[in-house]
C-alpha cells in the first residue's frame, strides 16, 4: 500500500477541515484536534493522516446520530 503522508499547511488545514484558524487553534488547545508538529523556525505543519482521520471521525459521527 502506497501511504501519501505529508505535511499539510494551516490553509490546506482549513480547507480540509471547513474551520478557520481561531477554530483549529481552540480545538487544538483543548484536545480536540491534532497538534501542529513545528518544520521550521516559525512554521508548523500537520500530519496529513491525522487530518484525514480527524475528518473521517466527524463523518462517521453525523452519519450515526
Amino acid at each position: 500500500m502506497i501511504v501519501n503522508r505529508r505535511v499539510m499547511r494551516l490553509p490546506e488545514v482549513m480547507q480540509a477541515t471547513g474551520y478557520k484558524r481561531s477554530s483549529i487553534y481552540e480545538l487544538m488547545q483543548k484536545g480536540k484536534f491534532p497538534q501542529a508538529k513545528s518544520i521550521g523556525t516559525r512554521a508548523v505543519g500537520w500530519n496529513s493522516e491525522e487530518i484525514q482521520a480527524w475528518v473521517d471521525a466527524r463523518l462517521c459521527v453525523s452519519v450515526i446520530t
